[in-house]
């Protein structure tokens, strides 16, 4: 997938998760989101949603966005502080959209946009709920009871995110105090380091790479400790440190500059485990 696609897939997710959503809601933010990753011209294809009565507002906020990142000079010293301002400003229209548009009347306007233009659009309509990533997963809807159940747990994990995320950042952080003295078990290592793996694949599966990526760098890191290929020295530490601060930073979209700790987190990941361990 194209950055381009990531970085609005990520926005629409992001706004998303400032949002309390309902089953059907969710249902079609990943309908949205599929229609960003399935398409072949995104650029066309929003301009044809913009033409649409019941997709127009949020076609223009999110061709706004498209337009900054084909047409503009981005400058990618400051990106992580554009795609905060542009989910921001993502958060009033998707919800006013989702207000007003339910996934039947999502499908209805594209099949209206289909058989309006030669131009087809190429969107995966099925009935599934899949704000949880797995967009890219092809399958077939199955019964109506099925699809309810699903969508419950969508909206579990929607809603649970957050609070499992950040659940272990402060036991976290008193196990990296503790490291140095050598007073940590190999246990507390496999524990924390499966725990890592856990969040690593949950923010994966929502669509944040940069949270993603902290947990794989925190994981990797307890791993090659207890195979002793890695020696937790001070730098060391404060590199896993920095790599809490952004989590919680992200998570909590606190409005605070974190390019240093993010920055010297990557550096660090790049440095020991640039072959990737695969958590």
């Amino acid at each position: 997938m194209d950055l381009v696609k990531v970085y609005l897939i990520q926005s629409i997710t992001t706004a998303a998760n400032n949002l309390r959503l309902n089953a059907q809601q969710i249902e079609v933010v990943g309908l949205l989101r599929e229609t960003v990753v399935n398409s072949k011209d995104l650029g066309a294809e929003l301009l044809l949603m913009k033409k649409t009565t019941e997709l127009s507002k949020l076609a223009i906020r999110l061709s706004e966005i498209h337009s900054f990142l084909t047409q503009g000079k981005v400058d990618f010293v400051k990106i992580s502080e554009q795609f905060r301002e542009h989910s921001r400003y993502l958060i009033r229209d998707l919800n006013q959209f989702l207000e007003n548009v339910s996934p039947k009347v999502y499908k209805n306007a594209f099949n209206k946009l289909n058989n309006d233009n030669t131009t087809a659009i190429d969107v995966e309509l099925v009935d599934r709920s899949n704000l949880a990533g797995e967009i890219m997963t092809k399958g077939v809807a199955g019964s109506d009871e099925k699809s309810m159940e699903v969508e419950s747990k969508d909206v579990y994990a929607l809603i649970d995110f957050e609070k499992k995320i950040l659940s272990p950042v402060k036991s976290l952080d008193d196990l990296l105090k503790k490291i140095p003295s050598g007073k940590v078990s190999d246990k507390e290592l496999k524990e924390y380091f499966e725990l890592m793996k856990e969040h690593y694949l949950l923010a994966s599966s929502h669509g944040f790479q940069v949270l993603a990526k902290m947990h794989e760098i925190i994981a990797s890191a307890f791993h090659s400790m207890r195979t002793g290929n890695l020696l937790a020295d001070k730098t060391v530490i404060e590199s896993l440190r920095a790599c809490l601060i952004v989590i919680v930073a992200v998570v909590k979209r606190k409005d605070v500059d974190i390019t240093g700790y993010l920055n010297r987190a990557e550096e660090f990941g790049d440095k020991y485990f640039k072959q990737n361990i695969k958590v």
